[in-house]
């Protein structure tokens, strides 16, 4: 006979042990990233099978006003066996958990790959007038796990987030990776376009470094990064935010985050961001000057980072959200042709989906960002 399943409360101490048992987790999964978000309650859960602890989660709770009912928001999680047979019982005991929190919804991202498209066909995508998203392609590689768990969550009422762009309410849908494991510097190398590879010379030969900074660091990081808000046209993060970022997710681990710099003649050319969970190492944040843009500053701090990520034993460069378009007059084009030329391949993730557990109150919210 199985043991019951039940979903409890654990300190941030035994979450974060039992994350240090598995070969990787989004790093938005971890407690110190509760502790990153304060415009957000945070708490820490366990799944358990009887006394066996078999999952855990960050939740990120968001409050109505004058209410006092909840978004629960799991950021690309809960960390569980998306491929146990009693995933139905997973699901239903962290239903059952947030109600009792008095949580109106609960929204989650599943951290399970569906589809896989590697370069070659995203290439092949970009090249075909008739093709417009990359999805629209045949994929590589269907995740049986994955499509499975997507088809659970529309049986069980979950409701999809997605936009026709792929990018979704919170986290991105579709991301970019560079697969590491098995592979050596030479390899990844060979699996870049003759661009990138001229790129990586050429920064050697003209002078650019690349260091790891520390604390101090993360004000240069945030100047660069304001200056390509500017230039980009987006809304920067308060430096603020970032120095708790890193001091919070060093705290927890000595090399959880990192913060590198491309600098030429004393001039800072690009600044990021990298972030690594076990086996899994991330791109989070990138930012570059426009002095000296023909020294291919990015390019430099991208190689780094992928080398050390390799280093570091890590399965997985991740370079964080695309879009899925291939048109080329769309203003995300470029990011994806950037990516494309480090090799690696494009992943659907299961996406952002919500489940209501108060319908009127769920109706009301849902009409209320509609509006924003």
């Amino acid at each position: 006979m199985n043991a019951p399943i039940t979903v409890r409360d654990i300190s941030a101490a035994e979450h974060l042990a039992w994350l240090r048992t598995q070969p990787s987790a989004s790093f938005l999964q971890t407690p110190a990233w509760g502790r990153v978000k304060q415009d957000w309650r945070a708490e820490s859960i366990g799944w358990f099978e009887g006394e066996e602890q078999v999952g855990a989660a960050l939740v990120l709770h968001r409050a109505l006003p004058r209410i006092g009912r909840t978004l629960a928001y799991l950021p690309e999680g809960p960390c569980l066996d998306w491929s146990s047979p009693r995933l139905v019982e997973h699901l239903r005991a962290l239903r059952d958990h947030l109600k009792d929190k008095k949580a109106f919804a609960l929204r989650m991202g599943p951290p399970v790959p569906t589809h896989r498209w590697q370069t070659a066909t995203i290439k092949a995508a970009i090249a075909d007038p008739a093709i417009h998203r990359y999805d629209e392609a045949t994929p590589d590689v269907v995740e049986p796990v994955g499509t499975a768990v997507v088809d659970l969550l529309r049986r069980l009422g979950f409701r999809h987030l997605a936009s026709d762009e792929g990018f979704s309410a919170g986290q991105p849908e579709y991301v970019f990776q560079v697969p590491l494991a098995g592979r050596t510097e030479e390899d990844l190398l060979k699996g870049m376009n003759q661009l990138w590879r001229r790129n990586i010379k050429k920064t050697a030969k003209n002078g650019v470094t690349v260091r790891v900074g520390d604390a101090a660091d993360v004000p240069t990081f945030h100047k660069v990064y304001v200056e390509t808000a500017e230039r980009d046209g987006f809304t920067p993060r308060g430096l603020e935010y970032f120095e708790r970022m890193y001091a919070e997710m060093s705290e927890e681990d000595p090399d959880r985050i990192r913060v590198y710099l491309a600098e030429h003649d004393g001039d800072v050319l690009a600044a990021t961001i990298w972030i690594r969970v076990g086996e899994h190492a991330w791109y989070s944040y990138g930012a570059s000057t426009a002095a000296k843009r023909e020294l291919q500053g990015s390019t430099a701090v991208q190689w780094q980072m992928m080398r050390d990520a390799l280093a570091a034993g890590a399965t997985v460069y991740d370079l964080r959200g695309i879009t899925n378009t291939v048109d080329e007059q769309s203003r995300q084009f470029g990011l994806i042709r950037f990516k494309v030329g480090t090799g690696g391949e494009a992943v659907r993730l299961a996406g952002e989906w919500d489940l209501p557990l108060n319908r009127l109150l769920y109706k009301a919210f849902d009409l209320y960002m509609k509006r924003r």
